[in-house]
C-alpha cells in the first residue's frame, strides 16, 4: 500500500503552546538584529519572534507515527510545505510529508497533514528496512531535491537524488571523491554526520551540507576545538559537483552533566539567502542540559574551493573557509528549542515574510516535534 498516496484527510496535529509555557524569555515581536554581518551592513539581518508549535510524539497518521522531521521546504506556488522523516524506513517505508501551516507574523496557529509520500528506490519500490537515512529536502526546478546520509557502518555511501512529487525516483547526483565511507575510517563520511543539509542558490545551483568533518579532514567538534564540514556547491541541471567549501564547526558550547554523558556540534542545515550568503542551523546537545541553535549567516566569497584538498587536516596551501556571523541563538533569547533540523523561508498567510524552523523528535518520548516561527525583517 505503499506505493499510493496516503490519505489526505485533514489532520490537525497539535496545539500552539501559550506564551507563557513556550518561552522564558521573548516576546511575540520581540527583534533580533544583526545589522552588519562580518562587519558588511549590506548583509544586515533582522527578525521579530512570531511563535511555536509542537505535534505531540505519537502522533499517528493513518496508523503511522509522524515524527523524525528533519528538513523543511515551502513551496510559494501552493503555499504548502513539503517535510521528509528520517525514519530508515523503520516504522514505516521512508517518506516526506505535504503539510499544511496556518502561520503568521502573529504566530503559528495550526498544522495539518495533507498526504504523506512514500520514497522509491532505483528500481520504483520502498526501500528496505536501514537502506537510507533520509536528512533534507528542497523543490527543485526539475523535482524534489533530497539527501540521505547512507550508513558509514554499512559502507553505504551518503546521496542527492531528484524525485517525483509522488517519490518516485528521477536521478541521482554525482559523488566527489573522498565522501564514500572507507572500511579502515581513513576517509569519507563519519556515520550519521552525512549528508545533512540542502539550499538551492538563485542562479540554481545546489549546496549539499556534511554535519560534520571527514574522516580524512580531522576530527569532529569538542568542547575544546570546531571541526570542519564541507559544503558541495552542485551544477542541478547536470549533477556534477563545481566547488567545495569549508565549513568551520563551532566548539561544543555546553557541557554534559558528567564526562561520559553525550555530547556533540554539527551542521544540521543550510538555506541560501542569495547567490553567495546562506544560513547555517548548527545543532549542539549536552547530555543533562539539552539542545543549544544557533543560526550563522555564511558568505561563499572569498572562501577556497578545495575540490582538489584531499584532507583539511593537511592542506598543501592556504585555505580560507567560508566566513560566518551569529545571527541567532535561540537559547539566548528564551527559547527551549528541540532537536531543530530544519528551516525554510515562507509566506505567512498575512503576507509577512517568515523563517519557519522544525525539529526532529527522534521518536522519543523526551523530545517533540517543534515548530518556530519568525518574522523576516530585513535580510540580503
Amino acid at each position: 500500500m505503499f506505493h499510493r498516496l496516503m490519505s489526505s484527510t485533514l489532520l490537525s496535529l497539535a496545539v500552539s503552546l501559550p506564551l507563557a509555557t513556550a518561552s522564558l524569555a521573548v516576546e511575540v515581536g520581540a527583534k533580533i538584529e544583526t545589522p552588519c554581518p562580518f562587519g558588511d551592513c549590506a548583509a544586515a539581518f533582522s527578525l521579530a519572534y512570531a511563535g511555536e508549535f509542537v505535534i505531540p510524539t505519537g502522533t499517528m497518521i493513518d496508523g503511522v507515527e509522524i515524527g523524525g522531521l528533519s528538513g523543511l521546504d515551502y513551496d510559494p506556488a501552493s503555499g504548502h510545505y513539503i517535510a521528509i522523516s528520517d525514519d530508515r524506513s523503520e516504522k514505516a517505508p521512508a517518506r516526506f510529508y505535504e503539510l499544511s501551516i496556518d502561520a503568521n507574523a502573529t504566530g503559528i496557529k495550526d498544522v495539518k497533514v495533507l498526504r504523506t509520500v512514500t520514497w522509491q528506490d532505483k528500481d520504483g519500490k520502498p526501500f528496505a528496512i536501514k537502506m537510507v537515512d533520509p536528512e533534507s529536502l528542497r523543490y527543485g526546478r526539475d523535482g524534489i531535491y533530497w539527501s540521505s546520509e547512507g550508513d558509514a557502518k554499512q559502507l553505504l555511501p551518503p546521496f542527492v537524488r531528484v524525485a517525483r512529487p509522488d517519490g518516485s525516483f528521477v536521478r541521482e547526483l554525482t559523488l566527489p571523491e573522498g565522501f564514500a565511507p572507507a572500511a579502515d575510517k581513513s576517509s569519507g563520511i563519519r556515520d550519521n554526520l552525512a549528508f545533512e543539509g540542502l539550499a538551492f542558490l538563485p542562479s540554481g545551483d545546489l549546496m549539499v551540507g556534511t554535519e560534520e568533518t571527514l574522516n580524512q579532514d580531522g576530527p569532529i567538534a569538542s568542547l575544546l576545538h570546531g571541526g570542519l564540514s564541507r559544503l558541495i556547491r552542485y551544477d542541478a541541471a547536470s549533477g556534477k559537483p563545481k566547488a567545495q567549501y569549508a565549513y568551520p564547526i563551532e566548539p561544543i558550547p555546553q557541557a554534559p552533566n558528567s564526562d561520559k554523558g553525550w555530547k556533540d556540534n554539527g551542521v544540521s542545515e543550510i538555506m541560501a539567502l542569495d547567490d553567495h550568503r546562506l544560513l547555517t542551523i548548527e545543532r549542539a546537545f549536552a547530555e543533562g542540559f539539552g539542545f543549544n541553535i544557533k543560526v550563522f549567516m555564511i558568505d561563499l566569497d572569498g572562501a577556497t574551493d578545495v575540490s582538489a584538498t584531499a584532507s583539511l587536516a593537511k592542506p598543501e596551501g592556504m585555505i580560507v573557509p567560508v566566513r560566518k556571523s551569529l545571527v541567532l541563538d535561540m537559547r539566548a533569547l528564551g527559547l527551549q528549542p528541540d532537536n531543530i533540523e530544519g528551516v525554510t523561508l515562507a509566506k505567512g498567510n498575512d503576507g509577512s515574510d517568515l523563517l519557519v524552523f522544525v525539529s526532529d523528535n527522534n521518536f522519543a518520548a523526551s523530545e517533540k516535534t517543534q515548530f518556530y516561527a519568525f518574522k523576516v525583517l530585513k535580510r540580503p
